[in-house]
C-alpha cells in the first residue's frame, strides 16, 4: 500500500473477527511505532502486547470508550517512561507519533485498528497501571485495539480548505 493511500483510507475499526493476529504482524506494527520521530531521538516509549482475554475484558470494563476490546483479539498499550532525561516534556508528542505509525502499519497489513486514549484521564492511567503492573515512572498513554476487520469503512475526505491560513491567521 502506498503511503498516501494508507493515510487517506485508514479508518477506525471497532469490530473484529475472532481470528488471532500473528506475532509477526504484531512485531511489524511495533517496529513501525518504534520508527516514529521523537524529540531528541529519546524514544521514551514502551509497549505492552495484550492478548489475554481477561485483560482485554477488564480494560473494556474500566474504560468507557474501550468496549471494542471485548471482541478484539489483541491490543497494544503505548506507554512513556518519565525517566527520559532531556526531552521529557515531549513524551505526549512522541507517543502520539508512535501511535499513528502503528495505526497506519495495521491498516497496511490489512488489519483493523482503533486508537483508545488513556492519558490524561488520571482514573484510567491509575487503573491500567495497576492492572498491567506498570511501574510508577511509566505512564500508559494509549491503547490500540487490533484484529482482522469484521467491518469495512471507506476512506473519508477530511481536507478542509477553510482551516488553511497563509503566513498568519
Amino acid at each position: 500500500m502506498e503511503t498516501m493511500d494508507a493515510i487517506f483510507t485508514r479508518r477506525s475499526i471497532r469490530k473484529y473477527l475472532p481470528d488471532p493476529v500473528s506475532r509477526d504482524m504484531i512485531e511489524n506494527i511495533l517496529k513501525a511505532g518504534m520508527s516514529a520521530p521523537s524529540a531528541g531521538n529519546e524514544q521514551p516509549w514502551h509497549f505492552i502486547i495484550i492478548d489475554r482475554r481477561d485483560l482485554l475484558e477488564k480494560i473494556s470494563e474500566m474504560h468507557p470508550y474501550a468496549k471494542m476490546l471485548k471482541g478484539a483479539p489483541a491490543a497494544l498499550m503505548i506507554c512513556a517512561d518519565q525517566n527520559v532525561p532531556k526531552f521529557k516534556d515531549f513524551w505526549v508528542q512522541d507517543c502520539s507519533a508512535a501511535s499513528e505509525n502503528m495505526l497506519l502499519a495495521a491498516h497496511d497489513l490489512g488489519l483493523g485498528a482503533v486508537w483508545i486514549g488513556v492519558y490524561p484521564a488520571e482514573k484510567l492511567v491509575t487503573g491500567i497501571r495497576e492492572l498491567l503492573k506498570i511501574p510508577e515512572h511509566v505512564t500508559p498513554f494509549s491503547a490500540i485495539a487490533i484484529g482482522h476487520p469484521a467491518e469495512e469503512k471507506p476512506g473519508q475526505p477530511r481536507y478542509e480548505a477553510s482551516r488553511i491560513h497563509d503566513n498568519s491567521w
